[in-house]
């Protein structure tokens, strides 16, 4: 169950491509939210986005313990730096969606949970009902910002993962792909 240069182990191909899928949908789900409001889609996204937060812990808990992939060439500094720059990017955006989402529902009183099982349960107005009543309207703001300031970027460091990894696969013909699919780079392809 170990990575190495010409196989990446299950565990690493299994979490990257449930993680990949998992952030990928949310992010289309809170586009179509903000487009067309009530379609009842909320308590689904912030049930998601909290099993996707916990997914994405022992994703980074994986990689942290694996160390990050050696590349399966030598490519150009630029290049590697902006690989670098992605991955990170895409990490750390990752933990940040569903902490800014859990940020911006729980302290905004809006409450959330998993499929019913409440983590944080929403405070709602007595005077005005289907309206809540913010813990903390500040936290609950910078949730809310985040949250839109990160799906940016992670909407952009995805299209920049796609792209790197298409170049990899069509210009280089370098197996990084082939790689990430779980196959073994140094067995011929058919």
């Amino acid at each position: 169950m170990q990575d190495t240069w010409e196989k990446f182990s299950g565990v690493t191909v299994w979490l990257h491509w449930l993680v990949a899928v998992a952030i990928i949908g949310l992010l289309a789900v809170g586009l179509i939210m903000d487009e067309f409001r009530g379609l009842g889609l909320t308590p689904i996204h912030k049930s998601i986005g909290v099993l996707v937060f916990l997914l994405v812990l022992v994703r980074v808990g994986w990689r942290l313990k694996s160390g990050w992939p050696e590349p399966v060439s030598t490519y150009p500094k630029i290049e590697q730096i902006l690989a670098k720059l992605t991955h990170w990017t895409l990490v750390i955006c990752t933990l940040l969606m569903p902490i800014s989402g859990m940020m911006m529902s729980g302290a905004g009183g809006r409450g959330f949970g998993i499929f019913g099982l409440q983590i944080v349960a929403a405070n709602p107005d007595p005077a005005n009902p289907g309206k809540v009543i913010p813990y903390n309207e500040t936290i609950g703001g910078v949730g809310h910002e985040m949250h839109e300031i990160v799906s940016t970027v992670l909407m952009i460091a995805i299209g920049l993962h796609i792209v790197g990894a298409l170049k990899h696969h069509m210009l280089d013909k370098d197996g990084t792909l082939r790689r990430m699919l779980g196959q073994n780079i140094s067995a011929p392809t058919s």
